[in-house]
């Protein structure tokens, strides 16, 4: 199936929904795709938790993720 096929099948599915929350959800999903390029706006908060990341990574607060796996599977085996 080419791309306009499918794109013309989702719209005709769309078209036919009446349900106001699933269509809200439907914008939500369509609105959260980004494409490469695409600039995203941050709110102070999140802002804040991005300097907090890397204050932990530049003080050396982290570990890999072979460790992470590691303890992962400790815990999964407990």
């Amino acid at each position: 199936m080419q791309t306009t096929q499918l794109r013309d099948m989702v719209i005709d599915k769309i078209n036919s929904i009446s349900d106001r929350e699933y269509l809200k959800a439907l914008n939500k999903i369509l609105h959260m795709r980004q494409a490469p390029g695409d600039i995203y706006y941050l709110n102070e908060k999140q802002k804040d938790v991005i300097r907090q990341g890397q204050q932990q990574v530049a003080g050396g607060e982290y570990i890999s993720n072979q460790e992470l796996e590691k303890e992962e599977d400790e815990w999964l085996n407990e």
